[in-house]
């Protein structure tokens, strides 16, 4: 996976594999429908208790998985802070939640249009 990070989009792009066992595609938003953007110190924990989910699912372990309702999608790893998107783009989408060791210095980019 690799989170992707220009003047007017964020793409997070899952490999292959997360595609086929998470049954999801790549998550693309516009930075101007990002409403926050924040650190998650333990996204593991934030992931497991949504409810149920659609995807790939190893409790305490990983997630590539989407809510049933379709409203949060989640690309999680023990281990690694989380970076949380709070979204109002007129879509399904609300919410969007991935690991990655460069959290902090994507939700300071991302707060800093």
């Amino acid at each position: 996976m690799r989170i992707e990070v220009d003047e007017d989009r964020v793409e997070v792009r899952l490999a292959w594999w997360q595609k086929v066992l998470g049954l999801m595609r790549n998550v693309c938003v516009e930075r101007s429908d990002i409403e926050e953007a924040h650190v998650v110190e333990n996204p593991m924990r934030e992931a497991m208790s949504t409810g149920m989910k659609v995807g790939l699912r190893l409790p305490w372990v990983y997630y590539v998985a989407r809510t049933l309702r379709l409203d949060q999608a989640f690309i999680v790893r023990r281990g690694l802070p989380g970076l949380a998107l709070s979204l109002d783009n007129g879509t399904t989408l609300k919410r969007v939640l991935v690991t990655t060791p460069e959290a902090e210095q994507l939700a300071r980019r991302l707060q800093d249009r």
